[in-house]
């Protein structure tokens, strides 16, 4: 009898002959059985499945002062609360029922089947992208935007704001070409110094509304204006949509955080 045909059984031969291919092919499945992937101490992965939370910090209470004014407050108290009673829970789930880790675009695609699950994908695939153009776009605008009037930035970067704005985008795009196991570290590094941050600018924040009681006083006439509670808590949730915003990424993040 004839003797069967051999099987490659080397990873090392099955890859593709180019660079490029090659790098394609590298990072293998989340369901190969025969993979060791790369581990992290929890408190490092998360700083990265974080990203969301934090980048919302920084977004937040500009949308919510040109969107809202004085109500910008409750508005922001109603959006913290979708967020814990609404994201938070879908994230638990997410990350309990995809156990290797294919986040919730795998969990949607098992409702259907054949070719329209696969289509189904497909189109949320196409709504993540977008969102996830825009995120990062906004993102990078805004820091050029930030590095332009930053005092001891401007002589060197003068009005080019497309130019540094396509710089971050780039070096963005460097850093999750190594993949999201590449960049724990380097999210690490850059949230713990943005947190400590933010920390500042509250502080300072809350030093200056102390120093000058008047602002409290305004804020309360301006609050009087709209009404009373009940038109305050509908007014904050009309606004609500703009103020969802500073949310952009959540549904990205709930893709791939697990």
């Amino acid at each position: 009898m004839p003797s069967p045909t051999p099987v490659l059984t080397s990873r090392r031969a099955a890859l593709p002959g180019t660079a490029l291919g090659r790098w394609f092919s590298a990072g293998g499945g989340l369901d190969d059985k025969t993979r060791r992937h790369a581990a992290h101490p929890w408190y490092l992965v998360l700083w990265l499945t974080g990203v969301d939370y934090f980048s919302t910090i920084g977004y937040q209470p500009g949308i919510a002062l040109l969107a809202a004014g004085a109500l910008s407050p409750l508005a922001t108290a109603l959006l913290v609360a979708v967020t814990l009673l609404g994201a938070l829970p879908v994230y638990a789930q997410v990350a309990a029922r995809s156990y290797a880790g294919q986040g919730s675009i795998a969990m949607l695609e098992h409702l259907l089947s054949g070719w329209w699950a696969k289509g189904f994908v497909l189109v949320l695939l196409g709504f993540a992208a977008t969102d996830y153009v825009i995120t990062i776009t906004l993102s990078a605008a805004d820091a050029a935007q930030h590095a332009l009037e930053n005092p001891y930035l401007r002589p060197w970067l003068g009005e080019a704001r497309v130019g540094v704005t396509i710089g971050l985008l780039f070096l963005l795009a460097l850093v999750f070409l190594r993949g999201f196991v590449g960049a724990i570290g380097l999210a690490a590094a850059v949230a713990i110094p943005y947190l400590v941050l933010n920390a500042v600018v509250l502080s300072r924040g809350l030093i200056e509304v102390a120093r000058r009681p008047e602002l409290i006083s305004q804020w309360r006439v301006g609050l009087a204006a709209q009404g009373d509670w009940t038109a305050l808590l509908l007014a904050s949730a009309v606004i609500f949509p703009k103020l969802a915003l500073g949310m952009s990424g959540f549904e990205t993040g709930v893709s791939v955080m697990p």
